[in-house]
């Protein structure tokens, strides 16, 4: 069994390519030594709308608990309808943001042997709605990690597995919210085949910092007209890319 952040980012701003070219190797070498400091045993990099590879962190310089940390490729596509994570052995390098329906995220990520995850389904997305797309798997988000019961709901509706991303942006976020995987070795191929097989668990992080992080992301996402009603006692999120959303 093996603890995997499934989605995490390597900087902390959006944007601005030719900078984070420059910080992401930084930014990734933090991010695996707060994943390994919390005991995971893998992070993927999910940012949005392209994929760096990265060596595996003990070629990196040495940080506490970096060496002991399997880094997952991964990218978050912008859809037409809010994000997709894609997750496996060869993601897409790039893609443009609200070029591509989630259908079509879901087709480019099969194509190259990946899984992919309906993303914070109550934040920014109605990705949630579309029907007869096979997606493998949705999560429940360290953002808002409240709205498991309807994403519970939501993923026994679709007959769907549950897994745990932080969408950490910041390496203390790292672990909010993360994802039991039941496979014999820990790589990209072996990820996704346990995602598609169902041996996995969402798993949510209580611990105070993570805690008081969850409270400051609901005020900030509530200030910006995000949060949507949906079933109480959770709240949801609003309109996604192209649709109105901030």
């Amino acid at each position: 069994m093996f603890a995997v952040d499934l989605h995490a980012h390597t900087r902390f701003f959006h944007g601005r390519r030719a900078l984070g070219d420059l910080y992401d190797p930084v930014g990734f070498r933090l991010l695996a030594a707060a994943a390994g400091s919390r005991g995971l045993d893998a992070v993927a990099t999910t940012n949005h709308d392209y994929y760096t590879p990265f060596p595996e962190p003990r070629a990196l310089a040495a940080l506490p608990g970096v060496d002991r940390v399997t880094p997952i490729p991964g990218i978050e596509i912008t859809t037409t309808r809010g994000h997709v994570l894609v997750v496996g052995p060869d993601p897409p390098r790039e893609t443009r943001p609200e070029a591509l329906t989630p259908a079509e995220a879901v087709a480019l990520a099969h194509d190259r042997d990946c899984a992919a995850i309906v993303a914070h389904p109550y934040r920014n997305s109605t990705v949630r709605e579309v029907e007869d797309v096979p997606f493998d798997a949705i999560e429940v988000n360290g953002k808002h990690p409240r709205t498991r019961e309807v994403v519970e709901r939501l993923a026994a509706a679709r007959d769907l597995p549950l897994v745990g991303g932080s969408d950490a942006h910041y390496p203390i976020e790292v672990g909010r919210a993360y994802t039991l995987v039941d496979a014999d070795e820990l790589t990209p191929e072996a990820v996704v085949d346990a995602i598609r097989d169902g041996a996995v668990e969402a798993r949510i992080d209580r611990r105070w910092y993570h805690e008081g992080a969850q409270r400051l992301y609901r005020t900030i996402h509530g200030r910006k007209g995000w949060l949507d009603e949906v079933p109480a006692p959770t709240p949801g999120v609003g309109k996604p890319p192209g649709e109105g959303g901030a």
